[in-house]
């Protein structure tokens, strides 16, 4: 990282995202150029309907993904470098040879567990583990990361203790049957998470989320409840926050960038029954740089944004590099969606101390 004398300008690496939702058809017109402008490589998660289960239907998705970013007003460098990295689906019904046919493809980075009924579009995710133990033992032998939405679903287990009862019941015993298998905690939004992954093998790491980094429960809460910042998992207490914060900041390479960005219409999340998500893509390095920064900590952004995540999943670091200045940016109150909808960002209207510098 190149900082300014005074620290009001750094040039890092170029980041990727190692946890985004693009969502598909009209919608990659929006969140693929949003992406594009700030990150090489991205996690593009599999929950469409209908999921991406297999190799064939990744590749489909990747090209759909390609032909919007040529569609966009992106740079040609940036097209150049982009590199959407595909995961499959896992479900009670995923076969061995899956896991052989995506290592195959050159694409497929990794697999995704979303415990059925868990988030957005997951009623095809997994009932049991028990259920996947074949092909979490195939993708342990090939190679391929298992990243996991960390929640259990039981009606009776409190939301905002689903996350530690998940690494406790779930996860815990996997990593133990599983001792070489490489896993992602993704989105972690607990101390018991963060304490959790520090205790394992380098096998084992986690993403976390800008709003994570910034906001707590308090922020969705009081003074009446704010639909854009509810996602799954669920803003946890501020003790949970500054742990996230600590560890993020702390120069492990166990945690890196994954924003959890996800795009809803803004009418379907102020509704009565709102969808979960933050969408965070075209602010998400302002936001990342805002967090680390307010606790003196913007020395550490590059390995978090840029070094730790592509170390974990043993691809080259970029060559390219983005600068960020200490000017403050108004995060826009909308973007332009599909069928004449918009989408709302996380912190929409507000300011930011951080904002990307043009090339």
């Amino acid at each position: 990282m190149s900082p300014s004398p005074n620290n009001t300008e750094i040039t890092i690496i170029q980041p990727d995202d190692w946890h985004i939702h693009l969502r598909d058809g009209d919608a990659l017109q929006t969140t693929v150029p949003h992406a594009a402008d700030s990150f090489n490589r991205l996690i593009c998660m599999p929950n469409l309907v209908p999921p991406v289960k297999t190799t064939e239907q990744a590749i489909g998705y990747r090209e759909r993904i390609m032909q919007a970013l040529q569609n966009s007003n992106i740079s040609d460098d940036r097209k150049q470098s982009f590199d959407p990295r595909m995961v499959l689906y896992l479900t009670d019904n995923t076969k061995p040879e899956d896991i052989i046919n995506a290592k195959k493809s050159g694409v497929v980075q990794a697999v995704k567990l979303y415990p059925a009924g868990a988030t957005t579009n997951s009623a095809d995710g997994v009932t049991d583990i028990k259920n996947c133990v074949q092909v979490i033992d195939e993708m342990q032998k090939q190679g391929i990361p298992l990243l996991v939405h960390g929640e259990v679903t039981h009606s009776h287990v409190d939301i905002f203790d689903r996350e530690k009862k998940f690494l406790d019941e779930v996860l815990s015993p996997l990593i133990q049957q599983f001792p070489e298998l490489k896993v992602v905690c993704e989105h972690i939004t607990t101390a018991d998470a963060a304490e959790f992954v520090l205790a394992q093998s380098n096998n084992v790491a986690a993403t976390i989320t800008p709003q994570h980094l910034l906001f707590n429960r308090n922020h969705m809460l009081v003074g009446g409840i704010k639909p854009h910042f509810y996602c799954l998992p669920i803003l946890k207490r501020q003790t949970h926050q500054k742990t996230l914060i600590e560890v993020a900041t702390s120069g492990s390479p166990k945690f890196f960038l994954g924003t959890d960005s996800a795009p809803h219409a803004t009418h379907a999340k102020e509704n009565a029954c709102g969808c979960a998500g933050c969408y965070s893509a075209s602010i998400a390095l302002p936001l990342y740089a805002s967090a680390f920064d307010a606790v003196g900590k913007i020395d550490k952004l590059e390995g978090f944004a840029s070094l730790f995540g592509p170390k974990f999943y043993g691809l080259p670091v970029n060559e390219s590099h983005i600068t960020l200045v200490k000017t403050p940016m108004q995060v826009p109150n909308s973007y332009d969606y599909f069928d004449n909808s918009t989408i709302t960002p996380l912190m929409a209207g507000e300011h930011l101390d951080w904002t990307i510098k043009a090339s």
